[in-house]
C-alpha cells in the first residue's frame, strides 16, 4: 500500500500540491488525471523518490518492490536489450551478478561455496531460472523480435527503445507499478496487449495517460489532480468525466432545485453501474459503483476548448472525391498502391496503415502538397478541404509573429477582435495572444493549428494524428467536435476512443492494396475476415 500524508510541493510562490492525503491499495489501477501543468508526472516522481516534497511524506508497505517506466532513453545504451529488461528487477539482477562473480573466481573457497549456495536459494525463490525466458516473452509481446534481443539498446530505434523500457518496468511482477504515458509510440495491437496485461494485474498500478480508451479499460479508480489536491473516485475515466460534466451543468443552473440535481445524479450512477458490468471495456477488477458518494464529486477547475468545425463555407454536394489507382513509392519502398475509392457526403473515415509514413504521404497527396505519385484523384467542385498535418513545424519555424498576427495571415477577415475569437476558442486569451509563435509548446502549436483549421471553414477535413500533444481536455473537445461535424472527414489517429466513436468507415492502405469496410473501428479490428485480409495484405507480417 502507498499512503500519502500531508504532502505539499512548492516552487517559490507556486503551489503545485497542498496538504494532500490519499492512499493507493493493492489490486487497483489508478488513472492519474489533471490539466497540463497540474503535476501528474511530478506526483509519480515524488512517489518514486526522484523528487522530495516540500512537506509531508510517502509511506510504502515494507518489502514491496516498485518499478518505474524510465523516461531516459539513453541510460542503457551500452547494455543489451534482454539485459536491460532483466535489470527491471534490481534485486534479482544483483543476485545474478553476485552469483556469477563468485563462480568466475579462480581461487574458489569454501566460504565462496556457502555464499553461492545462499545466492542460489534466493535466485530460485525469485524464479530466477525463468527470468531470461520471461524477459524474452515480454519483449516479444511488445513487438520486439527475438533477433533484436542480443543487440545493444543504442542499436535499435527510438520506438523500439520505448517498448524495451516498458518491458523493463513490467518485468518481475513488481508490487507497485508507475507508468507515465506507457502507450506512447505503441501500435494498436500492442496497446491492446498492454490493456489486457494491466487489466489482469493484481498489484498497485498508477498510470498517467492521454489515451481515454486505455484509461477506461485498465483503471478501477481515477485520481484527479485539481486545485492542488488529489481526489480519488471509484470507476474509470469516462464515468469520472460524465459525472463531472453533469455536476458542472447542474451547478451552473442556479434555478434548479438541489433535490432534482441529486435525483439526476443518482439515476446516472445507477445507469452507469448497470452498463459498466456488461461493457467490453469493463475489467475483471472493476469495483462496485454503489460506494460513490455524491458529496465527493466536485466541479473541476480545468477548461475545455471549443473545437467547432460546423461553420462551413458551404455545404458540399454529393461528389466528394474520386480516387483511382493511387500509389506512392519512396526510395524503392512501396508505401501503398492500387488505392481506389470514392466518398459519400458526411462519411467519417478512419485511415489506417502499419506505416505512419504511408498515411502522411496519403494526406499530402490529397491536400496537393505532394505531386509525385501514381494514379489520380479528383475533388468535387463544391469541396473545400482543410488539412491538419502530422508535422506542423514548418508553420512555426522562423516565425516571430505573435499569435494574433500568426493566425491573421490565414484569415480573409483581418479584424483583431475576429482573430481573437478563434484563439479564444482554443483557450488563448489576454496576454497569451501576444506570445511569440516560435516559442510555443507542442500542445500550444496544435491548438493554434486547430484555430487555423476552424477559420478555413472546410466542408471536408483531413486530419493526420490530430491528438498529438493534446491534453485530455483538448482531446475530448476534439472528439466531440468531430462527432458533431456535419461534413466529411478523413482522419488517422492512435486514440482508440476517438477512432471508434467517430468513424463509420475504415480504409487501410497497404503495400499490396486497399482494405475498405463500412463499419466502426472496433468492428473492423475484431472482424476475423478483416484480420485475415490484413495479414495477407502485409505479406504475412503484422507489426
Amino acid at each position: 500500500m502507498i499512503t500519502i500524508n500531508n504532502l505539499s510541493l512548492r516552487y517559490g510562490k507556486r503551489v503545485l500540491f497542498e496538504d494532500v492525503n490519499t492512499r493507493f491499495t493493492e489490486g487497483n489501477c489508478y488513472g492519474i488525471i489533471g490539466a497540463n501543468g497540474a503535476g501528474k508526472s511530478t506526483f509519480l516522481k515524488i512517489i518514486s523518490g526522484e523528487i522530495e516534497p516540500t512537506t509531508g511524506k510517502v509511506d510504502i508497505t515494507k518489502g514491496q518492490r516498485m518499478s518505474v517506466l524510465k523516461q531516459n532513453h539513453y541510460e542503457y545504451d551500452e547494455i543489451t536489450v534482454l539485459e536491460t529488461v532483466m535489470r527491471g528487477n534490481t534485486t534479482l539482477f544483483e543476485v545474478m551478478q553476485a552469483k556469477d562473480a563468485i563462480y568466475a573466481k579462480e581461487d574458489f573457497t569454501e566460504e565462496d561455496g556457502i555464499k553461492a549456495g545462499e545466492l542460489e536459494g534466493l535466485f530460485a525463490e525469485m524464479d530466477g531460472w525463468n527470468a531470461e525466458s520471461d524477459a524474452a516473452t515480454l519483449l516479444s509481446n511488445l513487438g520486439i523480435k527475438e533477433v533484436l534481443h542480443s543487440k545493444l539498446l543504442k542499436e535499435i530505434d527510438g520506438n523500439q527503445k520505448v517498448r524495451v523500457l516498458l518491458a523493463q518496468a513490467l518485468f518481475g511482477n513488481p508490487d507497485i507499478l508507475l507508468l507515465d504515458e506507457p502507450t506512447n509510440d505503441l501500435d494498436l495491437e500492442t496497446i491492446g496487449w498492454l490493456e489486457n496485461f494491466l487489466a489482469d494485474y493484481e498489484k498497485i498500478v498508477l498510470v498517467v495517460s492521454h489515451d481515454r480508451h486505455f484509461l477506461d479499460t485498465v483503471c478501477t479508480h481515477v485520481s484527479d489532480i485539481d486545485f492542488g489536491k488529489i481526489n480519488t473516485f471509484t470507476g474509470n475515466y469516462s464515468f469520472w468525466y460524465e459525472s463531472s460534466q453533469l455536476l458542472l451543468k447542474q451547478r451552473s443552473d442556479q434555478n434548479k432545485k438541489a433535490e432534482d440535481k441529486i435525483a439526476e445524479l443518482k439515476e446516472f450512477i445507477a445507469r452507469f453501474s448497470a452498463n459498466a458490468s456488461k461493457s467490453k471495456q469493463a475489467t475483471s477488477r472493476k469495483k462496485a459503483l454503489d460506494k460513490i458518494k455524491l458529496d465527493d464529486m466536485t466541479v473541476s477547475n480545468r477548461k475545455y476548448p471549443a473545437i467547432l468545425f460546423n461553420n462551413q463555407v458551404r455545404e458540399a454536394g454529393d461528389q466528394i472525391i474520386e480516387v483511382k489507382g493511387l500509389g506512392k513509392t519512396v526510395n524503392g519502398e512501396v508505401l501503398f498502391k492500387d488505392v481506389s475509392f470514392d466518398l459519400k457526403r458526411g462519411q467519417k473515415v478512419a485511415v489506417l496503415s502499419q506505416n505512419s509514413l504511408a498515411t502522411t504521404a496519403f494526406y499530402e497527396i490529397l491536400s496537393g502538397i505532394d505531386t509525385d505519385f501514381e494514379g489520380t484523384f479528383k475533388w468535387g467542385v463544391t469541396v473545400t478541404n482543410a488539412y491538419l498535418p502530422n508535422d506542423n513545424s514548418s508553420y512555426f519555424v522562423g516565425n516571430d509573429d505573435n499569435l494574433i498576427d500568426w493566425l491573421r495571415q490565414y484569415s480573409e477577415e483581418k479584424d483583431e477582435t475576429f482573430i481573437r475569437g478563434f484563439l479564444g476558442r482554443m483557450l488563448f486569451s489576454g496576454e497569451e495572444t501576444l506570445k511569440k509563435s516560435s516559442v510555443l509548446s507542442g500542445g500550444e502549436k496544435m491548438r493554434c493549428m486547430m484555430s487555423r483549421m476552424m477559420m478555413m471553414k472546410g466542408n471536408v477535413l483531413l486530419l493526420d494524428e490530430p491528438t498529438n500533444h493534446l491534453d485530455l481536455e483538448s482531446i475530448t473537445a476534439l472528439n466531440n467536435g468531430m462527432k458533431d461535424f456535419k461534413g466529411t472527414i478523413l482522419f488517422t489517429s492512435r486514440d482508440h476512443e476517438l477512432a471508434n466513436t467517430v468513424a463509420d468507415r475504415v480504409l487501410e492502405i497497404t503495400p499490396n492494396g486497399l482494405i475498405d469496410r463500412e463499419m466502426t473501428f472496433d468492428e473492423y479490428m475484431e472482424n476475423d475476415r478483416v484480420k485475415a485480409q490484413r495479414i495477407e495484405m502485409y505479406g504475412g507480417v503484422m507489426a
